[in-house]
């Protein structure tokens, strides 16, 4: 008669045992001895869940400048930009005919630039005047204008007047000029160029026009709405001297990011007197101060959450050096040198665990209502925190992203857990002989 082997009794597969989490835990509540200890581990929790907080919301706001930005300037420009040798374009339709042909260009646009001193009602301002086609004008200036992530704008561009009436000696403004020089829709303003027509010197003369205001635009960015101008494209020819010429053709793309492609596409084509820009290399001193302003940033929050870690350090350095005899106690009752360092690793990393979840949570909430946010503190200080005209958009932006959130929970986690290793290697190493004799 054959007997069943007994079962064996089911292996502890958890990282941590009860009896582990158990005297992790007790470490962890404050007794009458250690309340000095208890205040530095808050203070390290506080440390890691504000410092994550705030690279959270720092990033998002950051992310959020950069796409809005960006989008606002490739919608309003181009992402291609053929320019002319000599600073004008000849025979420019036949090249955008050929251009407009190629796989991945959306619209290709010719204009005409030029800078002028508008003036009305006895209030002067400098402008930039872009002379452009009608139909590109409604391409520009309705809401399915893209920016740079693909997706489509929803606001409404053309704030006042309409687009039907653009042709002879009419101009669009930007609702901010507008008000700088206290005009509406049907009021005349004066344009004066300083590149006219030469005296018997041969200097040139300004030439001043009086163009018709039919209607304003709000782009949402300050720098375009307060200083640009729309007029028709033949009537910038002839006001800047460009018969027959344009200053350059503007490519826009489906995906601005290929616009190199598109640009080497464009110079197989082999045009003549003309030579190829990419909206990188025209805006590269922008994209390039956006990228460092954010790398700088992220570095020196990071710190917040070092420090935080350092905190943890000694706090843990402090718990060992207090429970000197109760870890000799649980040696000599069997406990291994290994649980010794679970405990403490384990009341260390639930401090930084702790703190990184909640200051995630923080900052995720607060990204979320960051429009919130900042109007409720601009009526309490009554004053503007962010104006358009320094930073350029009207509103606050703020976008999240779950990668770069990813990385701050994975940064603060794993300080965390180096921050416990070498007090928790020491509280393993104590001799129990040596620290039950001189208690």
């Amino acid at each position: 008669m054959s007997t069943a082997a007994s079962p064996k009794p089911p292996r502890n597969t958890a990282p941590f045992s009860a009896f582990e989490r158990m005297i992790a835990w007790r470490y962890l509540r404050p007794g009458r001895k250690e309340g000095f200890i208890s205040v530095i581990a808050g203070f390290s929790f506080l440390g890691i869940a504000l410092g994550v907080a705030t690279l959270i919301i720092v990033m998002s706001v950051m992310n959020g400048f950069r796409h809005e930005l960006l989008s606002r300037v490739l919608g309003f420009n181009g992402h291609v930009f053929v320019l002319g040798v000599g600073g004008k374009v000849g025979g420019y339709d036949p090249m955008a005919k050929r251009i407009a042909k190629l796989p991945g260009v959306t619209s290709v646009q010719p204009v005409v630039d030029g800078q002028v001193l508008a003036a009305a009602k006895n209030q002067q301002t400098g402008a930039f005047v872009r002379g452009i086609r009608l139909a590109d004008l409604n391409r520009l200036l309705k809401p399915s204008v893209k920016g740079l992530s693909g997706k489509q704008r929803r606001d409404s561009l053309l704030s006042a007047g309409s687009t039907k009436n653009f042709r002879g000696k009419t101009v669009i403004v930007g609702y901010r000029m507008a008000i700088r020089l206290n005009i509406r829709v049907g009021d005349a303003v004066r344009l004066i160029s300083p590149r006219g027509p030469p005296n018997p010197l041969g200097a040139p003369l300004p030439r001043i026009g009086t163009f018709r205001v039919i209607g304003t635009f709000d782009f949402g960015m300050s720098e375009y709405d307060r200083g640009y101008v729309f007029m028709p494209l033949k009537t910038a020819q002839v006001f800047f001297f460009h018969r027959g010429t344009v200053s350059n053709i503007e490519v826009r793309v489906a995906k601005p990011v290929e616009a190199e492609a598109i640009a080497q596409q464009i110079v197989n084509l082999r045009l003549r007197n003309v030579r190829i820009r990419t909206w990188q290399e025209v805006h590269s001193t922008f994209v390039g101060a956006l990228k460092v302003e954010r790398n700088v940033m992220f570095l020196i929050l990071t710190l917040i959450i070092v420090v935080a870690a350092f905190n943890i350090i000694s706090s843990l350095i402090m718990l060992v050096k207090d429970k000197t005899q109760a870890i000799a106690i649980l040696r000599t009752m069997g406990a291994t040198r290994l649980s010794i360092m679970r405990i403490f690793f384990l009341s260390g990393a639930s401090i930084g665990i702790l703190g990184t979840l909640i200051g995630a949570a923080m900052g995720l909430a607060v990204t979320d209502n960051i429009a919130d946010i900042k109007e409720w503190l601009e009526g309490v200080i009554d004053n503007k925190l962010f104006p358009s005209e320094v930073y350029f958009l009207s509103r606050l932006p703020a976008l999240i992203d779950w990668s770069e959130v990813s990385q701050v929970v994975g940064m603060g986690l794993g300080l965390s857990f180096l921050a416990t290793v070498y007090p928790s290697w020491r509280a393993a190493r104590l001799d129990p002989v040596e620290a039950l004799r001189y208690e």
